[in-house]
């Protein structure tokens, strides 16, 4: 018996950035059985399969001819722990932010910085998301997905997953072969807060707290994220747009004389990320708009959908910003919502 997917399925209230697209075949997946059903019955065969999670890091370009399955696979729990970690599992599906902060009313620490970030458990690590000094791959064990092509289940470990800034394997070639059912985290008994960043220590200085606790950091990100970023349920966006670009110490040498205030972090391996936000803002696109789509006042990282925009628009305008950006500092920009 033949899957009863449903047929033209409208996908924008499913992306964050409200862009509209169509789903010839769409099914919600609510258990990984389900996908191993469907794919050892050939369901999948000769498909396009576009796999969304909570919708908050794609860029929908128009309609989709073939099949969606959105990952909305639940549970939550402790599934072990040892003299340094606590091992901790959840859904694909699972709300990313609901489940940091349940981790943390848990007294499992480690995730606070991750806080607030939109999207689900099952995407968190397709983007190797981070934000204020930690990755998830700092915090990562393991992930289950099921194979689309045979059906079979199959784990991938850290080396396994290819984790790279704002990268993994499953956005490269993994994409649409892997569905992702769960993931593990492992995380430190030993904590201690990361507060290096100077925007968190100083949300924590105005809150006169001196020693914070897992929940004070992420109560400080929670207001930080809130003050810098619109709301998705208000204006649509997919949260930062652009990777923070990584030059070499002799571009970055060039830069810094003809720029002193260029602000910069220094890589292990000598290179040096620049905040795309402020390149972004210096090319004089902060609070610009064109046509329906625009640069955020309040952050020129974060591309919005004023309403009515398509997935087009959104291209022409990033396309504007890469050349002006460069341009301006000969550096290049690269889009962090995967595109479909």
């Amino acid at each position: 018996m033949a899957f009863p997917f449903q047929t033209d399925v409208s996908l924008q209230p499913f992306n964050s950035f409200g862009l509209p697209g169509t789903a010839t075949r769409y099914a919600e997946i609510h258990s990984a059985s389900q996908l191993v059903k469907m794919a050892r019955a050939g369901e999948l065969n000769g498909q396009r399969t576009v796999i969304l999670g909570g919708g908050s890091n794609v860029l929908l370009s128009g309609d989709i001819d073939g099949i969606v399955l959105h990952i909305r696979i639940p549970g939550r729990e402790l599934i072990g722990s040892d003299d340094d970690y606590h091992f901790v599992r959840a859904g694909a599906g699972e709300n990313w932010h609901e489940f940091v902060r349940w981790t943390l009313e848990m007294g499992w620490p480690g995730l606070e910085n991750l806080s607030l970030i939109p999207g689900t458990v099952g995407a968190a690590p397709v983007q190797n998301i981070g934000a204020y000094g930690l990755e998830i791959c700092e915090r990562f064990m393991v992930l289950e997905t099921v194979d689309l092509k045979s059906g079979s289940l199959v784990s991938f470990d850290f080396k396994d997953c290819g984790f790279d800034y704002r990268d993994s394997i499953f956005k490269r070639e993994a994409a649409g072969r892997f569905a992702i059912t769960s993931v593990t985290f492992r995380l430190p008994k030993r904590w201690s807060a990361l507060t290096r960043y100077v925007d968190v220590a100083r949300e924590l200085a105005t809150r006169s707290i001196i020693d914070p606790k897992p929940l004070d950091v992420s109560d400080a990100i929670i207001a930080l994220r809130s003050r810098k970023l619109p709301d998705p349920a208000q204006v649509g966006n997919a949260g930062s747009f652009f990777k923070n670009p990584v030059v070499s110490a002799k571009h970055y040498a060039e830069l810094l004389a003809a720029f002193p205030e260029l602000p910069s972090y220094k890589q292990i391996d000598g290179q040096v990320k620049l905040a795309a936000g402020w390149l972004i803002d210096q090319a004089g696109w902060r609070g610009r708009n064109q046509g329906q789509v625009g640069m955020y006042e309040h952050q020129a990282l974060v591309m919005v959908n004023h309403g009515g925009a398509s997935g087009q628009d959104v291209l022409r305008l990033a396309a504007a910003v890469r050349r002006d950006v460069n341009d301006r500092f000969g550096v290049s920009l690269e889009m962090e919502p995967v595109l479909i």
